[in-house]
């Protein structure tokens, strides 16, 4: 079996983006994307929402716990389900008109909380989900004041650490990035509303605090440190899925891919890492995976073929190649 048949003997959510971001059949791809909420994991991880819009009764995750608000948001938005579908409208509902931040004054979920990894997710979700107004206006006004001067963000408080962190500032560069797409009429836009005013956030300077964000990440090549070249952490060579808030090398190529720009020719020393761990037979394995409870695994076991590494390399690669033609 070749590496696209094999990618396509998998879920819908898999299935889906393969035949859209590697083969371009459009028509197969929204066959297939309209099965993600009724068929697999899609429908499964919508199935385990609670009628007050809570999975696991928490709406982060503590002690690393993957069974949650944000993390079930964030696995359906990586699958690509239909924002629109029945079923995503009814649960997305009741997370907004149900959900809140408890150990924050119990602010509604698509408002954010505190830290900026967490509000950048929160953000991604709500534009994806078309939850759009005074929750984003609330997420962006924080995230354009906590942009430190190097251009990135940390989830440490300044006073802690004035240098930001890849972590913080992916997770942050997502939720912009997705903001713009929904505002602007992108892909990513959804159709729930949430009975507010439209958004307000001065789409400009959204646009401007995600370009810094980027050249912060660019500037050190994707995973080094910009004072000596060495890579800053060796775990930003674990390509794991789902990926909650760890930085990545495959995650931030991605997100570049996703903005849409041409490949910066700072992401090279990036590109060839991710062609270095592809294997002899075409696929990129299953990197270690992040400890937490988990409702049912995403992915192969550590070491074993990776059907999400894999198409999330070879879109990138895609990208990189078009570029180059």
């Amino acid at each position: 079996m070749d590496v696209i048949d094999w990618l396509l003997d998998a879920d819908p959510a898999i299935r889906w983006q393969v035949l859209h971001d590697l083969q371009g059949d459009a028509e197969g791809a929204a066959a297939e994307r309209s099965r993600v909420a009724t068929e697999g994991w899609g429908a499964r991880l919508l199935a385990l929402q609670d009628d007050r819009g809570y999975w696991n009764d928490d709406e982060y995750g503590e002690d690393g716990d993957r069974r949650s608000v944000m993390w079930s948001l964030q696995s359906l938005h990586r699958f690509g389900v239909e924002p629109e579908a029945p079923p995503v409208r009814r649960a997305i509902a009741r997370v907004r008109d149900g959900v809140t931040w408890h150990y924050w004054g119990d602010l509604p979920f698509f408002h954010g909380e505190v830290e900026e990894c967490i509000n950048g997710g929160v953000l991604a979700a709500g534009a994806y989900f078309g939850v759009l107004g005074a929750g984003s206006d609330r997420i962006i006004a924080r995230l354009l004041d906590e942009q430190l001067p190097d251009g990135g963000w940390n989830c440490e408080p300044r006073e802690e650490s004035e240098r930001s962190s890849f972590d913080s500032t992916l997770c942050v560069l997502e939720g912009l990035l997705r903001y713009e797409q929904a505002v602007t009429g992108g892909t990513g836009t959804g159709a729930v509303a949430d009975g507010a005013a439209a958004p307000t956030a001065d789409l400009a300077a959204v646009t401007a605090a995600r370009r810094r964000g980027e050249e912060y990440l660019l500037d050190r090549n994707l995973f080094r440190r910009r004072s000596t070249g060495e890579i800053v952490l060796s775990r930003y060579r674990n390509f794991s899925f789902p990926t909650y808030w760890f930085y990545d090398v495959l995650r931030a190529l991605d997100h570049f891919r996703s903005a849409g720009d041409a490949p910066d020719a700072r992401v090279a020393d990036a590109v060839d890492l991710l062609l270095s761990k592809r294997g002899d037979d075409g696929r990129w394995l299953a990197g270690q995976p992040w400890h937490g409870e988990v409702y049912f695994a995403l992915d192969a076991p550590e070491g074993e073929p990776s059907r999400w590494n894999t198409l999330r390399a070879l879109r990138v690669l895609r990208w990189v190649d078009e570029a180059a033609m």
